[in-house]
């Protein structure tokens, strides 16, 4: 395997991407496939320099979160549990009553934050993204670009 005519593949230092922001409106988009494109963006796949050890990955404000669609019965049966740290203090919540409350941003955060790795840098990667239930976000500074899903 003596000399070879290709070029080194080239890994990004950290500090050496620049990340832009991103725009997605959630209005009747499926949770899954938005959730998957989205951390396909935070991981920074979506990129040709794409570098598993450093955060290369974009900044993404969803807008519209309590208008995401679920298919079939999801919004009745998918249910939601977390434990309160006392013995048999399991708390659950259903998908739409999640949605219909106070807080729809958590069911997209919850289906991005499993799709990321589960390390340091997937929580680095899990903090660019901000998520709002209204179609208002406090990010018009950075001039975000339109993130087409589907």
């Amino acid at each position: 395997m003596g000399s070879s005519a290709h070029a080194a593949t080239r890994s990004l230092k950290p500090g050496e991407y620049a990340p832009r922001w991103f725009v997605v409106d959630a209005s009747e988009q499926v949770l899954g496939r938005l959730a998957t494109r989205v951390a396909t963006v935070l991981r920074g796949k979506h990129h040709a320099e794409f570098t598993p050890h450093v955060d290369t990955g974009d900044f993404v404000v969803i807008v519209n979160a309590d208008k995401v669609k679920l298919t079939g019965r999801k919004r009745e049966q998918k249910v939601y549990q977390r434990h309160t740290g006392y013995t048999g203090h399991v708390k659950t919540i259903t998908a739409g009553k999640l949605l219909d409350g106070p807080h729809p941003e958590r069911v997209i955060e919850h289906a991005v934050r499993l799709m990321l790795p589960k390390n340091a840098l997937g929580r680095r990667m899990f903090a660019k993204l901000k998520v709002y239930g209204g179609p208002n976000h406090p990010h018009r500074a950075q001039k975000p670009e339109e993130l087409r899903i589907g």
